[in-house]
């Protein structure tokens, strides 16, 4: 993903994938002989003492390290999403794809996603104070590619209806979500982003498109 998306993706320049966090250097130092065991007797691993993290060449690895941040993060299998709206002072179709999202509460109904502070996409969606979440479905990958790009007509050539609230849901999603913005929090590079909900419905049937290991993916059950 983009700029635009909704979190900062990156290349991974070991292996010619999409865009997106990628592998990390690989495990910390193995479990030693003179490792102390734990209380349940078990071999304490080095690297889980605080400042025992080290990378393959025994350096101490920070999470400073925004590109090792990114690829380790990136070990975490996500969903992706595409969060729409109607621009009203246009009248045309904005939105931005987020791997980032996830429900909160039940009660009351509330999800979040992460959107980063340079995406020019954002700006229009929360100017109309709600938006609509389509989960999106292994076989929109162009729909994610158009969502993550920045700048340029978005939603040309793609095929998509209104929700019961007038937000843009894409043929094929997997299920949709009416929102309001509830309210953000400032965190980082990023803003959270907590949205109300207010309606939702399963759309089509299908697998999930997954991000992973800077790569899209499949879902096998």
């Amino acid at each position: 993903m983009s700029t635009d998306a909704a979190r900062v993706i990156t290349p991974d320049p070991a292996r010619p994938t999409s865009r997106g966090p990628g592998p990390g250097p690989g495990p910390g130092h193995p479990v030693g002989e003179h490792a102390p065991p734990s209380a349940a007797g078990h071999r304490v691993r080095p690297d889980a003492r605080p400042g025992g993290r080290h990378g393959r060449d025994g350096q101490h690895v920070s999470p400073s390290d925004s590109k090792h941040f990114r690829n380790v993060l990136g070990r975490f299998a996500t969903g992706v999403v595409a969060v729409t709206a109607i621009d009203e002072a246009t009248g045309e179709p904005c939105g931005l794809a987020a791997n980032s999202f996830a429900s909160v509460s039940l009660d009351p109904p509330l999800v979040a996603f992460c959107v980063a502070h340079t995406s020019t996409s954002w700006p229009r969606v929360k100017a109309t104070g709600r938006l609509c979440v389509n989960v999106l479905a292994e076989t929109q990958r162009e729909v994610c590619d158009r969502l993550a790009a920045r700048g340029g007509d978005k939603f040309a050539g793609l095929s998509w209806s209104l929700s019961p609230a007038g937000g843009p849901v894409f043929d094929g999603t997997l299920a949709w979500l009416d929102c309001t913005i509830e309210t953000e929090h400032p965190a980082g590079d990023h803003v959270i982003v907590v949205a109300r909900v207010h309606g939702l419905d399963k759309h089509e049937d299908g697998n999930p498109l997954v991000f992973f290991r800077g790569d899209y993916g499949r879902f096998h059950a």
